[in-house]
């Protein structure tokens, strides 16, 4: 296949190129603002995100468009920063899709990220695709817009599929390596009140659920595991994979105070994901991992 990444040199770009470049007859190419070296298989193409410029040319012919661009969320929620992580999405999205309706080959498939955070605070209701509660705080509103956006582009020769992705779990890169360093220094005990659910997939599975969407009928699709694991019962399993027999909880004031230092969003670990997979499951895909019980820490890369 020919394959186009656009903003594929983050955390889930790195799992897709080594998904795909395990088949040598594809052809990936990456738009990226910090070029690299080209790799067998894999070319790196210089794009602003939102302008048109020549690598517009690569996107004839293309059998699956992924586009995972954006500033990321893990900062404060400054104005300037809220104001970036609207615009690198919205812009990005905007100039691919006005690229699309003038070509004359367009892709076949083009999967847009979103992000499973749109769906409301929920310890009790089951967020599946048809029954999910949209919410309009800053990051449900980021993830509507960007949603809303990519439908208003009629694109009739390509199929369009919206990925609302849960945490991606793994040991190269995304939230587990973070955690797990706060649970080595005394730091493993429930967050806040410990019952927020966290919506989870693992690597492997994650680059097999996109893999598996390019060749179904275009529509939304959560992406995580059936079963989401409340932050407490997460944790205490952790402390026991790692041989931690302690772990100080951590109040919501005081994550609060600790975002700010750090300079995050509470919210990523206080919001509570309460997210099902129904359409992947009804379409027959089947999870390697679906229990967070089954992660093996001890493995590199949970591939």
């Amino acid at each position: 296949m020919k394959i186009v990444i656009a903003g594929g040199t983050g955390y889930l770009g790195t799992l897709l190129i080594a998904h795909y470049s395990k088949d040598p007859s594809n052809k990936i190419f990456v738009l990226t603002r910090t070029p690299q070296l080209h790799k067998a298989h894999v070319n790196y193409i210089k794009w602003d995100g939102k302008t048109k410029d020549y690598w517009c040319n690569f996107m004839e012919n293309t059998d699956l468009l992924i586009n995972l661009t954006g500033k990321s969320v893990n900062c404060r929620y400054t104005e300037t920063n809220k104001n970036t992580i609207y615009e690198s999405r919205l812009q990005s999205t905007a100039v691919l899709c006005n690229v699309i309706q003038g070509l004359k080959h367009p892709p076949k498939v083009f999967i847009q990220s979103s992000s499973a955070t749109i769906y409301k605070h929920s310890e009790t209701h089951l967020m599946t695709e048809d029954s999910g509660q949209i919410g309009t705080d800053f990051s449900m509103d980021v993830c509507k817009k960007w949603e809303q956006l990519f439908e208003s582009y009629a694109l009739p020769g390509t199929i369009k599929i919206i990925t609302r992705t849960s945490i991606v779990m793994g040991s190269t890169g995304g939230a587990l390596p973070i955690i797990q360093r706060l649970a080595k220094l005394g730091f493993g005990g429930k967050q806040g009140s410990g019952k927020q659910y966290i919506s989870w997939i693992t690597e492997r599975d994650y680059v097999r659920a996109i893999s598996f969407l390019s060749t179904q009928a275009a529509g939304v699709y959560n992406i995580c595991v059936p079963h989401p694991i409340k932050n407490k019962v997460f944790q205490k399993l952790l402390r026991e994979k790692l041989r931690i027999s302690f772990g100080l909880s951590t109040p919501s004031w005081l994550l609060k105070i600790g975002a700010k230092f750090i300079g995050t969003a509470p919210e990523l670990v206080l919001k509570s994901r309460y997210v099902y997979p129904k359409k992947l499951l009804s379409l027959g895909f089947k999870f390697t991992t679906a229990q967070f019980s089954e992660i093996k820490l001890e493995d590199k890369i949970i591939f």
